[in-house]
């Protein structure tokens, strides 16, 4: 497990954008046509909302074509079409049948690449949010993918979206955080790969970092 910087807030509490050929690549002060791997340390820290209702991320895994655990990885389908691009938008999945998955795309357009969000500390909209899930232990309410989907109504309905727009939002964090590596959950293949990402010390987590 490394320790690592993340630059996720270097810029303080603005959503800053950058528009090139048509296409927003930076927000939040991160560059998403950079490698998900980039993208999925510096989004340690950001506030994401959607609708309003959210809090910090604190635990991405990042997933690329070039490796098979990636939904990407043989190619576009139907399904994952969202996921080639362009970057700054949201690729949307179910996950074995059961629960919504929400993902930030990253690269430049027809490479496949993306961020899975997998915790976040949640920070506005409690009490819609404990209403949601059923449940009021503000612990478990984002601590990981499909319970952070359904904290924060994410469906298919929010797939292939611009991330600069409503109902997204994503806002720099104030101060650079120490952030954890380690390998991905819940895959068969690539399980080598060290590319989960968590907030260090953060008691958010979907799974204590290994």
């Amino acid at each position: 497990m490394d320790l690592l910087p993340s630059q996720a807030g270097a810029r303080g509490n603005v959503v800053e954008t950058a528009t090139i050929a048509g296409m927003t690549t930076l927000l939040a002060g991160i560059d998403f046509s950079a490698p998900s791997l980039e993208v999925a340390r510096q989004l340690i820290g950001v506030t994401l909302l959607v609708d309003g209702v959210g809090g910090r991320i604190v635990e991405t895994e990042a997933y690329d074509c070039s490796e098979a655990a990636a939904h990407s990885f043989r190619g576009p389908t139907p399904r994952n079409f969202s996921m080639f691009g362009p970057p700054g938008r949201s690729y949307v999945y179910r996950s074995h049948g059961l629960h919504w998955c929400l993902n930030f795309v990253c690269r430049e357009q027809g490479h496949g690449a993306g961020v899975l969000i997998r915790a976040l500390e949640p920070v506005e909209g409690l009490e819609l949010m404990r209403e949601r899930r059923g449940m009021d232990e503000e612990r478990l309410l984002c601590a990981g993918p499909g319970r952070l989907c359904q904290a924060l109504a994410v469906t298919r309905a929010h797939n292939n979206l611009a991330l600069d727009q409503a109902p997204f939002e994503l806002i720099a964090g104030a101060a650079p955080v120490a952030t954890l590596a380690g390998p991905r959950i819940g895959i068969s293949k690539a399980v080598e790969l060290p590319w989960r990402f968590g907030l260090a010390g953060s008691p958010y987590l979907s799974r204590p970092m290994r």
